[in-house]
């Protein structure tokens, strides 16, 4: 009798069950399934309430957030926004939607969020903002860029994709900057499998986005108490960005888990330092000291002596999943980028995540730095 194989241990997984049931029924039965109704609404304010910020809005991703912040921001064809590089290219296609070009700016090597030095010095004449990223999950130096966005007229978005649950000196994610663009992606900490939000306490801005999140119009339900029959005029062009009260539903049962996520996700993070501490040849993730990491991915820098793809066989041979971290954008083709961000380009070539989500048992954390301690040093 052939023994079965150990049970694939997950890059990411979600943790959803009974509440996002009783959350998805709810709705259901409320007979207002479609985006900006209803629940979108409780999410909304519920949503605010965690980013610590005055508006909140649900969107369908965290792309559709970062468009609606750069256009709503105003940049155009002939400007210029610097990005973070090391980054999902959601961040630079972003740019790419309003007409603008992104202008891409190095990395730290410790925390892989974007360095404030590289931005001061990739801003230009044709530069009107900034786009940072919390990078796995880690805030971004919000008190340098803010200052260089304010020394230099500039507006500043927080890509915050990664980050719900994290803070930076105190104060939640997706309070800094301009306005600050959130994922529910199925990786990420919280999620309704797909969906997105925008925060901000600018008025202006989040009634702009709200508006050209829907077509360019105002939401039905803010129509319907309304007598007579009102029908609205479109002015502009907008876009169907909206967020479904199906996955708001299951975002409002999401966000009363997030902070038992974020704290699974930590216990998870220090059962790897001790495991993976003394092995020579890794470099493990750092935290910044004035900030809280919410761990979306956690990834570990390989020494240039260690053969990434021969780990990667190794570790999904024994049922293991892992990945790359993410891109360096700037040498991705669609950008035609020539300037070269070296930090950014060494960790993409370095980095691997391995499993990390609220999910992951004691038994999967040793199994784990188990198969990552002998696939790097078999890989040499």
């Amino acid at each position: 009798m052939s023994s079965q194989p150990p049970p694939v241990i997950a890059l990411g997984q979600p943790t959803i069950g009974e509440p996002e049931l009783r959350a998805v029924e709810e709705v259901f039965r409320s007979g207002w399934i479609a985006g900006n109704g209803p629940t979108g609404a409780r999410f909304a304010a519920e949503f605010a309430r965690t980013a610590g910020t005055r508006h909140a809005l649900p969107v369908n991703n965290c792309t559709a957030a970062l468009h609606l912040a750069v256009s709503a921001l105003g940049a155009g064809p002939g400007d210029e926004v610097v990005v973070a590089d090391y980054t999902f290219p959601a961040t630079g296609h972003a740019v790419v939607y309003a007409g603008a070009t992104p202008v891409f700016a190095d990395v730290r090597a410790d925390t892989a969020t974007v360095d404030p030095a590289a931005v001061e010095a990739a801003v230009t004449g044709r530069t009107v903002g900034i786009i940072a990223v919390d990078a796995m999950g880690q805030c971004a130096d919000y008190a340098e860029l803010q200052a260089i966005a304010d020394a230099r007229g500039l507006w500043l978005v927080e890509d915050a994709a990664c980050a719900a649950g994290a803070t930076y000196r105190g104060r939640p994610a997706g309070g800094f900057g301009d306005a600050a663009c959130f994922s529910f992606h199925g990786r990420k900490g919280i999620t309704a499998g797909e969906g997105g939000a925008l925060t901000t306490d600018r008025d202006v801005l989040a009634a702009q986005a709200r508006k050209t999140h829907a077509f360019g119009i105002e939401s039905a339900l803010s129509r319907a108490g309304e007598a007579g029959l009102p029908i609205p005029e479109f002015d502009e062009i907008g876009y169907n960005y909206k967020l479904s009260d199906i996955a708001a539903a299951i975002m409002l049962a999401q966000l009363e888990r997030l902070p038992g996520l974020v704290a699974a996700r930590q216990a998870a993070a220090e059962a790897y330092g001790e495991r993976l501490a003394d092995l020579d040849l890794v470099t493990l993730p750092v935290t910044a000291p004035d900030r809280t990491h919410s761990w979306q991915s956690y990834v570990l820098t390989l020494d240039p002596s260690v053969d990434r793809g021969a780990v990667a066989r190794e570790l999904r041979g024994g049922g293991v999943q892992c990945n790359f971290g993410t891109y360096a954008s700037h040498l991705q083709p669609v950008y035609g980028s020539t300037a070269p961000r070296p930090v950014s380009a060494d960790l993409f070539r370095r980095h691997l995540a391995i499993p990390m989500h609220a999910n992951l048992s004691e038994a999967d954390v040793e199994r784990v730095a188990t198969a990552v301690r002998a696939a790097v040093l078999a890989s040499r």
